[in-house]
């Protein structure tokens, strides 16, 4: 059952009141945590090796995250439990349970890459070893989850982290000048030849369903209501939309800086020279800062979705008030320093796992958005539309492309 809620954004008469930030905070969350170290490195290789060739597939992944994040504001909005205790209503607790625990897995396969993002930036920003930076991050994301007011604070972490890497890369933009008539021809839709596995790596980093699901759990805790709809709808879109707009900027920075030096983005060193045009010998630094700002955001968000629906799935809650919840939470964080430290990178045995994984329950979880979507009993006026319905099939359609893929590579290659 969901606990009491925060605070409503609406007075009594459904009206606004207060800072503009009561109408901010958990799409920019979800993007947050989306623009990982792994988001960023992604998006530059393929500026460096394909230009502006695949901006389409940004567009693309972003529309689709767009729709379903919208679906889960809506579900959170209209829902009188989380959206686990809705399919533990619907379908049962091995429903519940599986949801839980698969996101848990997902997000755990992850936390290595994360933990090491903010030991890398640290280490390049002063020299000081990587595992203790690792160590001392750790820390702080655990000390971090214990303050009375952990939402509050992750809320305005994460927004000021975000505009952050915005501005950087904005400033980077507008000063490198990319070509106006490659990035339009970049939205015609093609696929050079060797870029399929960067495609689908695109869609698998910007089309996260268990980012969009956990975005009906913030809409909860930030105390939202079916009053508050017109702006938190407005705000799922708005935070998604800043996520693609990061990615694409670092697209086309990469286009235009790294790609005529034909360097392929093998490491932080070099993605950090596409801020060179305008940071200078600044550069690295402004980069590492915007790494570490990408590696802690989603070391500290990616353990909030799993440790959250884990506690959910075993129906222990999902506030992050609750101590079990915070406990769930710190696993994940343990799980993905742990694994940095010793091995230097998450072991090929746990990807796989992980991907595995991902295969059943990804599709899974995506099915059971558009059935609570779609079920008017819950969702009453919020109910799904014939636009959600059509993206919502077609993102679905997508993650079981994307699960196909992962099963040939891993069971028939």
């Amino acid at each position: 059952m969901v606990e009491k809620k925060v605070h409503s954004a609406t007075d009594s008469t459904g009206k606004r009141k207060g800072s503009i930030l009561k109408y901010v905070g958990p799409a920019f969350i979800t993007s947050a945590l989306m623009l990982g170290p792994g988001s960023l490195t992604l998006s530059s290789k393929i500026g460096a090796v394909y230009g502006s060739q695949l901006v389409w597939a940004i567009v693309v992944a972003i529309v689709l995250m767009m729709s379903y994040t919208e679906m889960c504001t809506r579900i959170g909005l209209a829902a009188k439990e989380s959206f686990i205790g809705v399919m533990l209503t619907k379908w049962g607790k091995p429903a519940a349970v599986l949801i839980g625990f698969g996101a848990f897995l997902v997000t755990s396969s992850f936390q290595a890459g994360n933990s090491i993002g903010t030991g890398i930036a640290m280490h390049a920003l002063t020299g000081i070893n990587s595992n203790v930076w690792i160590a001392i991050m750790t820390f702080l994301a655990i000390a971090l989850l214990f303050t009375k007011q952990f939402y509050a604070i992750l809320e305005k972490l994460m927004l000021g982290l975000v505009l952050i890497m915005l501005t950087a890369f904005l400033v980077t933009f507008i000063a490198v000048k990319p070509s106006i008539s490659a990035i339009f021809s970049g939205f015609v839709p093609s696929v050079p030849v060797g870029s399929m596995g960067l495609i689908i790596a695109l869609f698998a980093t910007s089309f996260s369903i268990v980012g969009a699901v956990y975005q009906s759990y913030l809409v909860q805790e930030k105390g939202w209501t079916i009053k508050d709809a017109k702006y938190s709808i407005r705000e799922s879109y708005v935070g998604i939309f800043i996520l693609g707009f990061i990615s694409f900027l670092v697209m086309m920075a990469a286009a235009t800086v790294l790609k005529p030096k034909g360097l392929m983005v093998n490491n932080a060193s070099e993605m950090g020279l596409s801020l060179e045009p305008i940071f200078g010998s600044w550069a690295m630094v402004v980069f590492m800062i915007g790494l570490l700002g990408a590696s802690f955001s989603s070391l500290i968000g990616n353990a909030t979705i799993g440790g959250s629906m884990l506690a959910d799935g075993l129906g222990f809650g999902s506030k992050l008030s609750n101590v079990k919840v915070k406990l769930s939470i710190v696993a994940v964080i343990l799980i993905g320093s742990i694994v940095a430290v010793i091995f230097g990178a998450a072991p090929v045995n746990l990807i796989v796992f992980a991907q595995t994984v991902t295969i059943f329950i990804v599709p899974f979880i995506a099915i059971c958005i558009l059935v609570v979507a779609n079920d008017k009993k819950i969702m009453g006026s919020l109910k799904n539309k014939a636009m959600s319905n059509t993206l919502g099939v077609m993102g679905l359609l997508v993650l079981l492309y994307l699960a196909f893929n992962n099963f040939k590579n891993i069971f028939l290659s």
